[in-house]
């Protein structure tokens, strides 16, 4: 049988790719003869995927809480994914840049637009009951959501508010650690120790989180914008998608959890503890915590007012809604 001179074309590229790599090419032939066809459910591993969604209780909607939870983290991951790319990228250009955070402000956003799947989509005495078989596990236990604020900015605009002004990048890591903002939402409500939900999540990740530190120091997000020259830094698409991944974090995915917490956590006037006795709204509130990921960005009007008109709006919204 003839060969077609395209396909002889592929074929001599191939031997000279093996060639140049050391590998016999014939061999990798009857790789391809003896290997099967791929399918789509082998592709995505679904067999496996759909096999995750391991409940605790018998309560239907548990089954609607996991699977969301194992979604956020699929899209987190992604999330991790494009910011790797940016820190790593040794000839950073703007439309690089720009192009990966339009990619996360997009995760960020379905993220957002989905979480009625979480403020709605249960009934509040199913989640008031199976989530007592759930403790003490939380969602504040995210630590790919920890890792997305470690790569976005360094650790010091990631102190407690109210002492923040007394730290800096001249702080070690190891002492700034010690006083992240959302260590506080880890203290028990009643007696002001640290939750057992916090103790866990320390002793599991607070290696990792050091060393995740140590290896972006200097290179965050945040480092890799202020380290572009004058005219890259004030490109308007770019400061536009920073500003949103700011808000989107910041004040937009927390927010979201405040409404969620509002719908199953406070019944007249009454404030049940949150999954692990977090200190919820100590701890959700982005007023409270003014965490910003890209401060130069921001006016010092814009940050005192951090999140304000969103949440009260927001809120009243969500208040209304879920009083009807």
């Amino acid at each position: 049988m003839e060969i077609k001179p395209e396909i002889a074309e592929r074929i001599l590229k191939l031997e000279e790719k093996f060639r140049n790599s050391g590998q016999d090419m014939g061999s990798y032939l009857d790789g391809l003869l003896y290997d099967r066809y791929l399918s789509y459910w082998d592709y995505v591993s679904l067999d496996t995927l759909l096999s995750l969604q391991k409940t605790n209780t018998h309560f239907p909607d548990e089954k609607i809480f996991i699977t969301y939870h194992q979604i956020t983290e699929l899209y987190f991951k992604l999330i991790i994914h494009e910011q790797k790319q940016i820190i790593a990228r040794e000839n950073l250009s703007v439309s690089f840049f720009t192009e990966k955070l339009t990619r996360i402000n997009r995760y960020m956003r379905i993220l957002i637009d989905s979480f009625d799947v979480m403020i709605k989509g249960m009934e509040r005495e199913q989640f008031l009951k199976f989530r007592m078989a759930l403790l003490p596990a939380s969602g504040f236990q995210s630590a790919q959501f920890r890792m997305i604020e470690f790569y976005s900015t360094p650790m010091h605009n990631l102190v407690s508010a109210d002492i923040r002004e007394n730290f800096s990048e001249a702080n070690s890591l190891e002492e700034l650690y010690e006083e992240i903002y959302w260590k506080k939402g880890g203290i028990d409500l009643e007696t002001g120790e640290k939750t057992l939900t916090l103790k866990q999540f320390e002793f599991r990740y607070t290696p990792r989180f050091l060393r995740i530190a140590n290896e972006v120091k200097n290179k965050t997000i945040w480092h890799r914008y202020l380290g572009l020259n004058e005219e890259e830094r004030n490109n308007k698409e770019l400061i536009r998608a920073l500003r949103t991944l700011d808000v989107n974090v910041n004040v937009n995915w927390l927010l979201m959890h405040m409404g969620a917490a509002y719908r199953y956590l406070s019944k007249n006037k009454e404030t049940i503890k949150a999954t692990g006795g977090t200190n919820w709204k100590q701890f959700l509130p982005p007023g409270f915590q003014k965490i910003s990921f890209f401060p130069g960005i921001w006016s010092a009007e814009e940050h005192t007012e951090w999140g304000k008109q969103w949440v009260n709006h927001r809120f009243n919204t969500e208040k209304q809604t879920n009083e009807n």
